[in-house]
């Protein structure tokens, strides 16, 4: 008969060490219905990125794979005016769940600290070994295909009731006009505010070597959208 803990018997089978298999079922249990971009696969991948880049940072991975577990508690949608309170509400709530499952105190302070740090949208510098591999490890999953996808995710989602909403601008989907970039209306201007950003910024050598990587098909995508949206010839 298993000793685990009942709660950890619902965690993912590669999420191997004991305190992340108890964290599981209470993020679980946050995930917001029918966000695509925030879904359980976003957090695991990121998981699984922050217990890999972790010996880089000298930090350790079952910290940065609970901050990571935990990074998005607390899901505000992205067009919401608090937006950039996420983090810090998701760091908020983590404390509770960190003595649940385990952690000493002083274990929480550098989770929840990390925690906080991670949005780009608060645009904030960590203070400890997990924030930066917590940073690096979610600015992944936005960029490339896959960020791609949840960046269509989330256009899709703050479009709704939106009479103008469009994946790109109709006159200038490429903006190089020198006109205001709008990613609440429009997909594509997303990529240029944000996606095509974050590679540079990455902290960790493996985290830059794959962020050229995924740079790399972002900028694929855009130069065969060009020849897509033109007109025929």
């Amino acid at each position: 008969m298993s000793t685990e803990h009942p709660d950890a018997l619902l965690a993912p089978p590669h999420l191997v060490l004991p305190r992340h298999r108890r964290l599981w079922p209470a993020v679980h249990a946050a995930l917001p219905p029918g966000e695509l971009a925030h879904d359980q696969h976003h957090i695991l991948r990121v998981h699984a990125w922050a217990v890999a880049l972790a010996p880089e940072a000298g930090a350790d991975p079952d910290l940065c794979g609970a901050a990571a577990l935990l990074h998005d508690l607390v899901v505000v949608p992205k067009d919401a005016p608090d937006r950039a309170s996420a983090s810090e509400r998701s760091a908020h709530s983590a404390g509770p769940l960190l003595a649940s499952a385990g952690y000493s105190p002083a274990e929480a302070v550098e989770i929840c600290e990390a925690i906080r740090t991670c949005s780009w949208s608060r645009g904030l510098t960590p203070s400890v070994p997990a924030g930066f591999v917590l940073q690096d490890a979610d600015r992944l999953d936005a960029i490339g295909a896959i960020g791609l996808m949840r960046t269509a995710a989330c256009a899709q989602w703050m479009s709704r009731g939106a009479a103008e909403a469009a994946f790109y601008h109709p006159d200038d989907p490429f903006p190089g006009s020198g006109r205001e970039l709008d990613d609440r209306r429009y997909m594509l201007d997303h990529c240029y505010a944000k996606l095509l950003t974050l590679g540079p910024a990455m902290h960790l050598p493996t985290a830059r070597r794959e962020a050229q990587r995924r740079h790399a098909a972002l900028e694929a995508f855009l130069a065969a959208l060009r020849l897509d949206v033109a007109p025929p010839r």
